[in-house]
């Protein structure tokens, strides 16, 4: 079935999964699967073991495995992370579909995951396919007001070619720029992680992969979406709860 989606919005069901009652349950199984990979314990069997002791759904599993990490992530990433102003007159490398995506979805009323290691992200999931929605060019606008705000030099955006609809989405980034005076580049690549993760720029993402490897990172989602988007629906999973 062909996805025509309008919007990057919340699921159906999303009011009853992400509720305020379902929190401290939520919060607790953050912290169960981040003790569990803090000592080792592989990733999809950690998350079955706490899904189903929590009776967590499919969505919520994502969600918390999302906002979970381990100890040892969680100093590095800290010790890698800028906030904004280091960007002043600094030429950055985007994650461009993570970045996006996030902003879309605050702007349609999404669900915004408040992670353990203090980063911003939604709950897409593309599988391959990339949709334009009609919060792509208001968000493309914000990302660019907030980056001129911040001072930057110049943007580097990366896309993941494989992706349909990447080569459209490289155009309108283009053009948005263009129309606003901002310097960015748009390139397509097979696989952005790699070369994000070796940039000697700073980088736009919360990919954790990511995170786990860059130089220096800053994840500007966050800021922006509070400063941009008031009503923002937004997930706190950060907190730590007792095991």
């Amino acid at each position: 079935m062909p996805d025509t989606r309008a919007h990057r919005g919340p699921h159906p069901h999303d009011g009853e999964l992400f509720s305020p009652a379902s929190l401290p349950a939520l919060r607790r199984a953050v912290s169960h699967l981040s003790w569990l990979l803090s000592r080792g314990y592989a990733d999809a069997s950690s998350l079955k073991l706490v899904g189903d002791r929590f009776e967590l759904t499919k969505r919520q599993r994502l969600a918390v495995m999302r906002c979970a990490c381990s100890d040892d992530a969680l100093v590095r990433r800290s010790r890698h992370r800028v906030e904004p102003p280091a960007m002043k007159s600094q030429t950055i490398a985007i994650d461009g579909f993570n970045l996006l995506t996030t902003v879309e979805a605050a702007l349609s009323g999404g669900v915004i995951l408040h992670g353990r290691d203090g980063c911003y992200r939604d709950m897409a999931s593309m599988h391959g396919s990339y949709r334009k929605v009609q919060e792509t060019a208001p968000a493309l606008v914000r990302i660019g007001e907030f980056l001129a705000q911040a001072g930057i030099a110049a943007a580097l955006w990366y896309l993941d070619s494989p992706v349909s609809n990447s080569g459209r989405l490289k155009t309108m980034i283009r053009e948005t720029a263009a129309a606003h005076n901002w310097d960015w580049q748009v390139e397509l690549v097979s696989d952005p992680d790699p070369l994000l993760s070796a940039s000697q720029h700073i980088v736009i993402t919360a990919d954790s992969a990511i995170l786990n490897r860059c130089e220096t990172w800053c994840n500007i989602a966050r800021p922006l979406v509070e400063q941009a988007v008031a009503d923002a629906w937004i997930v706190d999973l950060s907190r730590d709860a007792q095991p």
